[in-house]
């Protein structure tokens, strides 16, 4: 039996709104009994990476970008979390891995259950630009900015576009200033909900 506060974190309507995860992923939460705040941060993240890919796909028409993973990266990143609960408040990488057994165990093919590993990776050489996309909107939903992952990510599309780097960061740049300006709602309703299923809404 779910809790209600993970059915609440996962359908709440709020202003300015939250896109509900993609299918099946509400269902993996509800079945692992995961953390109402996971799922919350799940949703914020989600979103995120939802308004960057619907920019890019008008800015850079050409790029080829695999848009359904990104979302499906975005909304199960954390999901080793449900076994490493401490690591929802306080540092940790534990989650990493177990994220991506944890998916592969549940049926999802490597090339969407990477996320989970990768999203916390991407200096690696071989992240490919959805892979920094999940790891941009996982820094952006909260308003942080990192400059070396920003300058990977317009790597790709500088290459792929045939743009020139600074003409691609200052469309990049200005997009994510906007995103970051939101970030106090989204921190605010992840920040509602409890890590302990038990434990009231705030």
């Amino acid at each position: 039996m779910p809790s209600s506060l993970l059915t609440h974190a996962l359908t709440a309507s709020v202003d300015p709104p939250l896109r509900p995860l993609p299918d099946p992923v509400p269902d993996l939460l509800t079945t692992l009994g995961a953390a109402p705040r996971l799922a919350a941060h799940l949703r914020a993240v989600h979103d995120v990476a939802y308004e960057l890919t619907t920019w890019l796909t008008t800015a850079y028409p050409t790029l080829s970008l695999d848009r359904e993973a990104v979302l499906f990266g975005a909304a199960t990143h954390d999901m080793g979390k449900v076994l490493h609960p401490a690591e929802l408040t306080g540092p940790g990488s534990d989650h990493e891995p177990a994220g991506r057994t944890l998916l592969l165990g549940h049926g999802f093919p490597p090339h969407l259950a990477r996320f989970a590993y990768t999203h916390a990776r991407w200096t690696d050489p071989t992240a490919t630009v959805e892979d920094l996309l999940v790891s941009t909107a996982d820094k952006v939903w909260k308003g942080k900015r990192v400059p070396d992952l920003e300058d990977l990510l317009t790597a790709h599309l500088a290459r792929a576009t045939g743009t020139q780097h600074w003409e691609a960061f200052l469309t990049l740049d200005d997009t994510l200033t906007t995103l970051a300006d939101s970030a106090d709602s989204r921190l605010s309703f992840q920040n509602a909900y409890p890590v302990t299923p038990g434990d009231p809404i705030r």
